[in-house]
C-alpha cells in the first residue's frame, strides 16, 4: 500500500468512531444539550414506566420538549424538519386525545427520519458515513469512500427493519414487549452493528495491506 494511502487509512481507522454525533452549533440551530439526548435515549423507558402513573398528556408534553429541544434522535443524527413536525403532531394528538398509542409511534417516526437522511446521502454524496469519517480524516482514500457507502447502505437496511418492528410492537404488542424492543433490544442491535462494522473494517484493512 502506498505510504500516503496507508497514512490516510490509519487515521480514519484509528480515530473514526462510527457514531452519529450531532453537528456543532451554527446559525441554523443550537446543538442539542445532553439532557435532550438523554431524554431521547430513555424515552421508551419513560413512557413505559411513567404510563401507569402519569396521563398521556404529561408524557406528550415531554415528547414535545424532546422534539423542540433539538431534532436529534437517540442515535445522535439530526433529522429533517418534517420529522420534527411529525413528532410535534404525535405529541399534540396524544395530548388532545389522551392516547398513549400515539406516543408509542415516536420510535417509528425516528427510524423513518433517519432512513430518509441516510438514503438522501446515498443519492447525493458524500454519504453520512463518509461525512463523519472526513471529520477526522479529510483526505479519505477511494477504497475508504466505497466502504463508507456500504456502511451507509447497511444502516439504511437496519432502519427499515428496526422501524417495521417498532411499528409492529406499537400497534399489536403489549406495552412490555414494546418497551423491551424499543428501549433495550434496539439499542443492543445498534451496538452490534457498530461492533460488526468495526470487525469488517479490520478485515478491509487487512486486505488492503496485502
Amino acid at each position: 500500500m502506498p505510504m500516503g494511502k496507508r497514512i490516510a487509512w490509519d487515521a480514519w481507522n484509528r480515530n473514526i468512531l462510527w457514531r452519529t454525533s450531532p453537528p456543532p452549533a451554527s446559525s441554523h440551530g443550537l446543538r442539542p444539550n445532553r439532557f435532550i439526548i438523554f431524554l431521547s435515549i430513555f424515552y421508551p423507558a419513560l413512557l413505559y414506566f411513567g404510563n401507569p402513573h402519569f396521563s398521556p398528556q404529561v408524557i406528550a408534553l415531554v415528547l414535545a420538549l424532546l422534539v423542540l429541544g433539538g431534532r436529534t434522535s437517540a442515535f445522535g443524527i439530526r433529522t429533517g424538519p418534517w420529522c420534527a413536525a411529525g413528532g410535534l403532531l404525535l405529541a399534540v394528538l396524544a395530548f388532545v386525545l389522551e392516547n398513549a398509542l400515539l406516543l408509542k409511534l415516536y420510535p417509528v417516526l425516528v427510524n423513518g427520519g433517519l432512513l430518509a437522511v441516510f438514503v438522501s446521502s446515498l443519492r447525493n454524496p458524500p454519504t453520512i458515513a463518509e461525512r463523519i469519517a472526513r471529520l477526522r480524516s479529510p483526505n479519505l482514500p477511494q477504497f475508504a469512500v466505497v466502504y463508507t457507502r456500504r456502511v451507509t447502505q447497511a444502516w439504511c437496511i437496519f432502519f427499515v427493519g428496526n422501524g417495521l418492528v417498532a411499528l409492529w410492537t406499537a400497534l399489536w404488542s403489549p406495552d412490555r414487549v414494546w418497551f423491551i424492543y424499543n428501549g433495550v433490544i434496539a439499542y443492543v442491535l445498534v451496538g452490534a452493528l457498530f461492533g460488526g462494522e468495526w470487525l469488517v473494517r479490520q478485515r478491509v484493512l487487512h486486505r488492503s495491506e496485502s
